[in-house]
């Protein structure tokens, strides 16, 4: 039996980045890349065009800050967008900090940082990238505390809880189109929040949302539990910091795969940060919010929810450069 042409790119592109060591580095990204990708990473690091200044500004530091890194899929889907052909993942990678990494002081232990990542592929090679690093957890992992405690649970961010997060087969077209219904009906719910009446049950959460539902946050904002959680925990602050947020913007990709959908636009959420957030007074400062998603759906609703924000990003936008405190010694 042929394989589909995206099932044949997520075992291309899982299979050379999964392959990845600090020896064969270089080799398997420009063997992956075409020369003139445009790879968009989280703040520091930012956008990187040319496969050259990819392996420079990106890899290159990163293997030599991790030189026994490893990188570990939870998730990994393909499909289309728009005509185009991509592939996203979320998972760990794992290795030794064994030096100073932009800016992070190294601990010398095995540490993670948690990665969402997105590739547009053409004719075998990756010409597009969106990719989402949670450096607040690696901050964390070191002893840096640079923002008030979060309200969500802190824990190291499972993947699925059926098992089943590497999509590693063709699924059925009914299923995928059925994941990526629901993800339109969410969002038309979410949306329906008033930022005057500050009504939360106006967004219809058990809609689309399994009541037992895991929703994985960023650090600085941790896991939720349950519906009630998901308020109280996340969109409650959230929304008294951001309450005319608008989602949607400036979208990279959104594919479903069978009962999971992966989505990212860079920004995806654009808001006026007009309430306190995360220790940060209002600035009234209209902002822009590179986010990531990934949806497993459990009959009819979502069951678990993995989110990354660019919080270094974000808060830099808010007046609060995360990196210059590192520099400075203000973090505790």
């Amino acid at each position: 039996m042929t394989e589909s042409l995206h099932l044949r790119n997520k075992r291309r592109v899982s299979g050379i980045l999964n392959g990845i060591t600090a020896a064969n580095c270089e080799q398997q990204i420009r063997s992956l890349m075409a020369r003139d990708v445009v790879w968009n990473g989280p703040h520091p690091i930012n956008t990187q065009s040319g496969c050259d200044a990819l392996m420079s500004n990106h890899y290159a530091p990163l293997f030599k800050s991790f030189p026994d890194l490893e990188r570990r899929d939870d998730i990994l889907l393909g499909g289309e967008w728009k005509q185009r052909d991509w592939v996203c993942a979320t998972g760990h990678y794992v290795g030794t900090f064994a030096a100073d990494w932009l800016g992070i002081p190294a601990n010398g232990k095995q540490t993670r940082i948690r990665y969402g990542e997105f590739y547009r592929v053409e004719a075998d090679h990756v010409a597009e990238c969106y990719v989402l690093l949670d450096l607040l957890e690696v901050f964390d992992q070191v002893g840096v505390r640079l923002i008030p405690a979060q309200l969500g649970e802190k824990l190291v961010v499972p993947g699925p809880s059926t098992g089943d997060g590497l999509q590693l087969h063709d699924n059925p077209a009914a299923e995928s189109d059925k994941s990526a219904r629901l993800v339109h009906e969410m969002i038309d719910d979410l949306m329906r929040f008033d930022p005057l009446k500050r009504d939360y049950s106006a967004m219809q959460h058990a809609h689309c949302w399994h009541e037992d539902m895991r929703w994985y946050g960023p650090s600085g904002i941790g896991t939720t539990y349950g519906i009630d959680g998901f308020i109280d925990r996340h969109q409650r602050p959230f929304l008294t910091a951001f309450p005319d947020r608008k989602g949607g913007f400036a979208h990279g990709s959104r594919i479903a795969d069978g009962r999971y959908v992966g989505s990212t636009g860079w920004p995806s959420v654009v808001a006026t940060h007009s309430g306190v957030w995360l220790g940060v007074a209002p600035t009234n400062k209209r902002i822009g919010m590179r986010v990531m998603d990934f949806w497993r759906r459990d009959g009819d609703r979502f069951r678990e929810n993995w989110v990354f924000i660019d919080m270094v990003d974000l808060l830099l936008q808010m007046g609060v450069d995360l990196f210059a405190r590192i520099r400075t010694g203000a973090a505790s």
